[in-house]
């Protein structure tokens, strides 16, 4: 077994008004800081202690590298190669095919899984326990190396099975346990695109995840535990909740800053099913919050 674990905490107020998180992936909890736990919670509180009323609307927004995380792993697990060249996702080519070899993304990004990349090492080799379009069970004990899913904003492999790589003539690229968001000349950190932004709101995570239309990637959500205002460059207060419609391809396209790439993890996903991801945040200048959410 490949050594796997999180941490988490959520914190509130007296009054049950306010609420933060916190987490992370780990390997063996050396590295789990509760002192910095606890000092991120509180500062997150204090941030919320002037409450704003927003509405729905489009909104310049920054992700933190764990709301990239969410949203960024739904990319990956809808990459299979199959369903693309059935014409069934948001890979798929209009007349046939894959959009293999097709630009995707902005200029700079790259996606990809690398079962020896440091702080994210996952298990060299094939371990599936049942065959689906994206894995196979008489692919186990294949070889697992880098795979570049998108390279300089332009698909170049899918989720691909020997069978699914008969299909479309591409190379056998399976599913590796991890994945990696990089952009080009991306430096800095949250702190930074906040310091740049005049009037937005800042995330924390995401949750309740659900895929809307497969032929764009087009998925909903809610937002969760801290919308965070951001005014002349400074956090102001929190805002209310919202549901969010948003497809992390266009996210790809439309982002205007990236910080540097640092590990994350995905507060949706994370807990049971995909914890070894690396992305930076991205800030989104008309972020979908389609309408308010009363969840706390």
């Amino acid at each position: 077994m490949q050594p796997t674990g999180h941490w988490a905490c959520t914190a509130k107020d007296a009054a049950l008004t306010r609420s933060a998180w916190v987490g992370g992936a780990t390997r063996d909890f050396a590295d789990v800081d509760a002192l910095g736990m606890e000092a991120d919670l509180m500062e997150r509180l204090r941030w919320a202690e002037r409450q704003v009323d927003l509405p729905a609307g489009r909104y310049d927004t920054i992700m933190p590298p764990s709301a990239v995380a969410d949203v960024m792993i739904d990319a990956y697990w809808y990459a299979g190669a199959r369903d693309a060249h059935d014409g069934q996702s948001v890979y798929s080519r209009r007349g046939g095919g894959t959009r293999i070899g097709e630009r995707i993304a902005g200029e700079g990004v790259h996606l990809f899984s690398d079962p020896a990349r440091p702080g994210l090492e996952s298990q060299p080799f094939v371990t599936a326990s049942t065959s689906t379009n994206e894995q196979s069970v008489f692919d186990n004990g294949l070889p697992l190396a880098r795979h570049d899913w998108v390279t300089d904003g332009t698909l170049t492999s899918l989720i691909q099975t020997r069978h699914s790589a008969g299909l479309t003539g591409q190379p056998v690229t399976p599913y590796v346990d991890n994945l990696v968001l990089e952009v080009d000349g991306a430096t800095g950190g949250i702190d930074d695109l906040v310091a740049g932004t005049e009037r937005g709101l800042l995330l924390t995570c995401l949750w309740y995840i659900r895929e809307v239309d497969p032929q764009s990637l087009l998925l909903t959500g809610l937002t969760r535990d801290g919308v965070y205002l951001v005014e002349g460059g400074e956090i102001t207060g929190a805002v209310n909740n919202f549901r969010w419609n948003e497809s992390p391809v266009d996210l790809l396209n439309r982002f205007t800053h990236a910080s540097a790439t640092v590990p994350s993890f995905s507060r949706e996903w994370g807990d049971d099913y995909f914890s070894r991801t690396a992305t930076p945040a991205l800030r989104i200048p008309d972020f979908n919050m389609s309408s308010v959410s009363q969840a706390r």
